[in-house]
């Protein structure tokens, strides 16, 4: 059993449309000390993840009434620190860009083993459980604080809010601050993603939308610095 099970922490929303598949995900991750719900349609998960509390969902793309892109783009509308991770055939790639663009926490190539999903899911869960843990605040150039534990940035008499990846991002670019952070790196560290080397802009776009919320001056960057050819440095 999970120590993120073990926890209370573990209630996990699978939304495939083969229920053969889905009774097998329902049975491994029960094992696994989760707590889980199964729902056979897009719409039908959207509407569960409104009114209800999951700490991760398994999103296959393929589904009727509503596909699994539609279904991320409400959660992340809303649902910002819901996990999720998608359900894709192997060949596949292109909609595993998509989904990582949309927010999608990682990604399952089908088929996979029971063996498999667990693990990730068990990653996704214990990364959530850290990221959770509120930092010190960070105090800034130009009097802007970050709580990264809040997810808010303090700045002009303003507070904006953080997402959780735009978290993990600041928090892995000061980590490594005494190197360059490559964008395989942050799809690999942040996205959870094993193949870095896809063609996607979303880390660059994720860099962006910080900058606007962290920079004094966010047209003319001074804290995450673009190295050119190789990626981004940290420079408080």
């Amino acid at each position: 059993m999970s120590d993120t099970a073990l926890n209370g922490n573990g209630r996990i929303l699978v939304v495939e449309d083969e229920e053969i598949l889905a009774e097998g995900i329902r049975d491994a991750l029960t094992h696994a000390g989760y707590r889980v719900d199964v729902v056979h349609d897009g719409l039908a998960a959207s509407e569960r993840v409104e009114s209800e509390d999951f700490d991760l969902v398994v999103l296959d793309i393929m589904l009727p009434k509503r596909n699994g892109f539609e279904v991320l783009e409400g959660i992340r509308a809303k649902h910002n620190a819901v996990r999720v991770i998608i359900l894709t055939a192997l060949s596949d790639e292109k909609d595993v860009v998509r989904g990582l663009e949309l927010g999608a926490d990682g990604f399952v190539s089908k088929p996979f083993s029971p063996g498999e999903l667990v693990a990730r899911i068990d990653a996704q869960l214990r990364r959530r459980e850290m990221d959770s843990a509120p930092p010190e605040c960070m105090e800034l150039p130009g009097g802007i604080k970050v709580d990264l534990g809040r997810l808010e940035v303090q700045r002009d008499g303003e507070v904006l809010p953080l997402t959780p990846r735009e978290a993990n991002i600041l928090e892995y670019l000061v980590r490594h601050g005494d190197r360059v952070v490559t964008r395989e790196d942050l799809l690999l560290e942040v996205w959870n993603y094993m193949n870095p080397h896809i063609e996607t802009r979303t880390v660059d776009i994720h860099i962006v939308g910080l900058r606007r919320k962290i920079e004094p001056d966010p047209a003319n960057p001074s804290l995450i610095q673009t190295v050119r050819g190789k990626g981004y440095r940290w420079y408080a």
